[in-house]
């Protein structure tokens, strides 16, 4: 096994991977090969001791790290904890000097054609990746990273520079997010469900009435829902129907910008302009439209208004995804939203502005005060999108091959609700053979069951913010609805944990009842 380089140079590795060979070997593999080259390195299966709190644990080795190490395999990039563990490196990565933790992702017998999901695809779309498809790769890529460490490279390469002797870049991906390729059937729920899949379920009379909406011109469309209830998808559809109309189409996640654009309202609102001129394969032309003698809003509008718009012959459908980032910064919120409302108030008398048509996509209601005349979340039509009804679960079921009765969906229905992506995960397990749906019922609510990774994210997302582990602590202790802080109630509902009964909350459904009376010690 391949020794470091230059041993005096010693760093800290976080190895990111899913418990589960390959994945887990070479992670164990690459630990070992670490440690005797005398670095630090954090794998949680040989790290956390028994007893030990992970969350915590997992925070601050993410926080101490110098390089993430991403084992990213067929199993790996479903994985929910992957994920978020991959979003927290890089939101530390952008608010890091130093650009640390360096992401190094490594697909383990992962082909480059296989499609990642939608919030990994983000992450890593510009990150130099590198391949392991057999044991003999182990060696190479070791000496790779140790060769990267002692050099300095991979300083070089945060910052988006290439490197001929190492971590080729990835095969060039389109700035759009097109639609992933079909997949087999059954389909495991990973995001964004494909254009082309069987198994996206319409809830009339929305999607008819958003397909009309965006034909209009000057329309805007708010789409709210809580994570994993379909929001994106949503969009993607939309998206496509104005396509079929020979719209140009832009889908933008804020989730997906560095932190530092948030720094202040003109950097803001230059990267906006700038990542949508690039997704219509324009010029970047900013120096020419931007004059600090004028405010930054009044820059953006004259860069739509006098550059991008003209520039183009058809209508342009924008799809603003994740918006709920921005409400973090108000200042930034505050005059973006308006800005939003004043273009979409101006399509209704200028021609200019009748060629943009907005989808807003959110998780929650909007937490930061705001001016009623300046809000673009009382315009336009508003979407919000509710849990599957039982018909649609039966529907569902029978998609994915399952003759089940109504009360083996009631059943089903019982533990998860209607929420539709745990109600895919079970389908997709039971429709595999993988599990009974007994069985899945007897271990959903523990770590052994199917929705364990899911729980794990969120259990993690929780002990990050005490406040919020408090108050969900007191929801589910309650057989009552509970009243909330309001600010406290707007995220867990953003995270899909609760579900409003008036003014009220009651846990979303029972498997979210039963973890977390079980993690957070509820007596």
């Amino acid at each position: 096994m391949p020794t470091s380089p230059a041993a005096s140079i010693s760093v800290r590795f976080f190895i990111s991977y899913r418990s589960q060979d390959p994945d887990l070997s070479l992670a164990q593999n690459f630990y070992e090969a670490i440690k005797a080259a005398g670095h630090e390195a954090f794998m949680a299966g040989e790290s956390i001791r028994l007893g030990e709190k992970w969350p915590q644990r997992i925070d601050e080795e993410l926080k101490l790290c110098d390089y993430f190490l991403l084992l990213l395999s067929e199993r790996s990039a479903t994985s929910e904890m992957v994920t978020e563990e991959v979003r927290q490196a890089k939101e530390l990565q952008d608010g890091s000097d130093q650009h640390k933790p360096v992401i190094l992702p490594i697909r383990v017998n992962f082909a480059w054609s296989a499609p990642l999901n939608y919030d990994l695809r983000g992450y890593l779309q510009q990150v130099q990746q590198r391949e392991w498809n057999s044991p003999a790769d182990t060696p190479k890529i070791l000496q790779e990273i140790f060769s990267l460490v002692a050099t300095g490279d991979v300083e070089r390469l945060a910052d988006g520079e290439t490197s001929s002797d190492f971590f080729p870049s990835s095969p060039s991906h389109p700035l759009t997010l097109s639609p992933p390729l079909p997949v087999a059937e059954p389909e495991l729920p990973e995001g964004q469900v494909d254009l082309a899949s069987a198994f996206y379920i319409e809830r009339p009379p929305i999607e008819s009435r958003c397909y009309e909406a965006i034909w209009k011109p000057g329309s805007l469309i708010r789409i709210k829902a809580p994570r994993q209830m379909g929001k994106t998808s949503l969009m993607a559809r939309i998206l496509h129907q104005a396509s079929q109309q020979d719209y140009l189409t832009v889908p933008l996640s804020f989730q997906l910008a560095d932190g530092k654009v948030f720094a202040d309202l003109d950097k803001f609102l230059q990267w906006f302009c700038a990542s949508v001129g690039r997704r219509l394969r324009l010029p970047n032309k900013l120096a020419d439209y931007w004059d600090e003698i004028y405010g930054s809003k009044d820059n953006c509008t004259a860069y739509f208004e006098e550059y991008l718009l003209p520039e183009i012959n058809q209508p342009l459908a924008l799809g603003l995804d994740e918006v709920d980032r921005i409400f973090q910064y108000p200042e930034i919120a505050n005059d973006f939203f308006g800005l939003l409302r004043a273009w979409h108030e101006d399509a209704k008398n200028r021609d200019i502005w009748k060629k943009l048509r907005l989808v807003v996509v959110h998780s929650t209601e909007v937490y930061i005060p705001m001016n009623i005349n300046q809000s673009p979340f009382n315009v336009g039509l508003p979407i919000e999108l509710s849990e599957f009804n039982t018909q649609q679960v039966l529907d569902l079921a029978r998609r994915h091959g399952l003759n089940w009765s109504l009360t083996q969906i009631e059943q089903l229905m019982a533990m998860v609700g209607g929420h539709p992506y745990l109600v895919r995960v079970a389908l997709y397990h039971i429709a595999r053979q993988d599990i009974t749906l007994n069985v899945l019922l007897q271990t959903a609510p523990t770590e052994a069951g199917p929705y364990s990774d899911h729980l794990r994210r969120h259990l993690w997302n929780l002990e990050q913010r005490p406040e919020l582990a408090a108050a969900i602590k007191k929801v589910v202790a309650n057989t009552s609805p509970v009243r909330l802080n309001s600010i406290q109630c707007f995220k867990l509902l953003s995270m899909g944990l609760l579900q409003q009964q008036g003014n009220d909350v009651t846990p979303r459904c029972d498997l979210y009842r039963q973890y977390f009376c079980d993690r957070l010690r509820v007596s």
